[in-house]
């Protein structure tokens, strides 16, 4: 008993003894915190509210996290909020996206989408899949898909190993394609067999040759993987239009060093354009010339801001045949995503979805190119219904990124730049990434990919037609300034339908 009491009196004293040092060195690192901020002169707050100063920059930090699990609505926060979040997580779960009582949407705001149902819907024996669609029919080796729904370009640098892993899994197991991003082709884009889109950047990444400038043997070598479908330039991305991707040296690792052709652990900025497109004619010098090389389709990517080009566009090719047409064209959204971008370009510049989709498809009837340049869109649509309003205004695919990153668990941390994603997707940071599994996340990609197109094809026979490509912009309608809605078809009527 004796030695028992004392065992039991000799850890008390440690644990008294851990205690008053553990407090001790609390006091001394405050007491130092403490001068330190009344020596220094390069914040105001901290000089003259020493220690508690402090707190305010803990408080900053943490807000957004506040904000986004105890404050915010599900409909208020910004870039994507809850409502849309919780959808995409449920679907990647493969578990009921079902809701009960009633929607929590609300119909009045300016600008809401909505959706004219017809009295006699189409019945599931009359419903069909989404039909095939061939782009680049003139080419060597034009691609025929199905797909409706794909993901977009995300670089290997920008997403992790196990990321890109996962989408190319996900991808391979539907009938979905995924873009490179500009990053070049990394041997993850190729391990779940699906069909690829190869993301020409400013930079030329993967294509480039010693000098920096564009290799033939290199698209050669790209178009000979079966894997490999398309080609697409990038001229400009949603968040940042008039500035070249941006990955910070410390996600440039040996592996991506050697992809990209690119110097170890320094920053990689791309021009912000390619310097021999200067003009609409050696764009499509560009993309006539890069097709004849791979024998496949060719189109680009672009944000419209400016859009006279476009008329330009259509007016040289129709000089120089038809043959020389874009195989598609790629709409970002001003509102699209990105690693990185200066807040100035990401919050002001370029044209939402909603206004530069109509208006290339609309320029495109006039010139009577729309059957032959297919038209994919992209920004923010990571939810059915966004992705059916696109398909009335006439696109023919959609492509999502931050859809995908949310199937593979993101939690809007607003951290993609910073290499400390935690959740393993934006980051090169091994013990993040050892939370993402891509066998897993492959399924989510996958289940995300099958119930978007179950969905839109929900909406598509709640509206009387059999598959989504038969929308319409009359089955669309938005709300108007005065409360009422007007339909789609006549706030954009259709070319051949205007005046004149």
């Amino acid at each position: 008993m004796e030695e028992y009491s004392s065992v039991l009196l000799f850890i008390l004293q440690v644990m008294a003894t851990l205690f008053i040092f553990v407090i001790g060195s609390g006091v001394l690192i405050a007491i130092v915190m403490y001068i330190a901020d009344m020596l220094q002169t390069t914040h105001a707050i901290r000089r003259n509210y020493p220690l508690i100063g402090r707190f305010r920059y803990l408080f900053e930090n943490l807000g957004e996290f506040f904000r986004q699990y105890f404050f915010a609505q599900d409909r208020e926060e910004m870039p994507f909020n809850r409502a849309q979040r919780s959808w995409v997580y449920r679907a990647a779960k493969n578990i009921d996206t079902t809701v009960a009582f009633g929607s929590t949407r609300s119909l009045r705001p300016t600008g809401t989408i909505m959706f004219v149902n017809c009295p006699y819907p189409t019945l599931g024996k009359d419903a069909v899949k989404p039909q095939p669609v061939t782009l680049g029919p003139d080419c060597a080796r034009p691609y025929t898909t199905s797909s409706l729904f794909n993901i977009s370009g995300m670089s290997y640098g920008a997403i992790s190993k196990p990321a890109v892993q996962a989408l190319s899994q996900g991808a391979g197991m539907t009938n979905a394609w995924l873009n490179t991003g500009e990053g070049g082709l990394s041997p993850y884009h190729l391990e779940g067999g699906a069909d690829l889109v190869f993301q020409i950047g400013t930079a030329l990444y993967g294509v480039r040759d010693d000098n920096g400038e564009l290799s033939d043997e290199k698209l050669r070598e790209l178009a000979g993987l079966d894997q490999v479908k398309m080609f697409e330039i990038k001229l400009s991305q949603g968040a940042k239009p008039g500035k070249g991707g941006i990955l910070p040296g410390g996600k440039v690792t040996e592996e991506i060093a050697s992809i990209r052709g690119i110097p170890l652990g320094l920053d990689s900025i791309s021009p912000n354009r390619h310097p021999d497109i200067n003009n609409t004619r050696q764009l499509l010098d560009m993309l006539e010339h890069v097709r004849e090389v791979t024998g496949k389709p060719v189109g680009f990517k672009a944000v419209i801001g400016a859009y006279g080009w476009i008329d330009d566009l259509c007016l040289e090719i129709k000089q120089r045949g038809i043959h020389s047409a874009p195989d598609f064209i790629c709409i970002d959204s001003a509102d699209g995503g990105t690693g990185a971008a200066p807040m100035s370009l990401m919050d002001y510049m370029g044209l939402p979805l909603q206004e530069s989709l109509p208006l290339v498809v609309d320029m495109l009837d006039k010139h009577g190119l729309r059957e032959r340049i297919k038209v994919i869109c992209s920004g923010k649509l990571v939810n059915p219904a966004e992705a059916a309003w696109a398909l009335c205004m006439g696109a023919d695919f959609i492509v999502s990124a931050r859809g995908f990153m949310f199937a593979l668990g993101c939690i809007q941390a607003l951290q993609c730049n910073k290499n400390t994603c935690p959740t393993g997707i934006t980051t090169h940071d091994r013990k993040l990434q050892r939370g993402l599994n891509p066998q897993n996340k492959a399924v989510r990609v996958k289940n995300y990919i099958e119930h978007m197109e179950h969905e839109i094809g929900v909406i598509s026979h709640s509206c009387g037609v059999r598959e989504p490509r038969e929308l319409k912009r009359f089955h669309c309608r938005m709300v108007i300034e005065d409360g009422r809605s007007k339909s789609m078809q006549e706030l954009y009527p259709y070319y051949q339908e205007q005046p004149g």
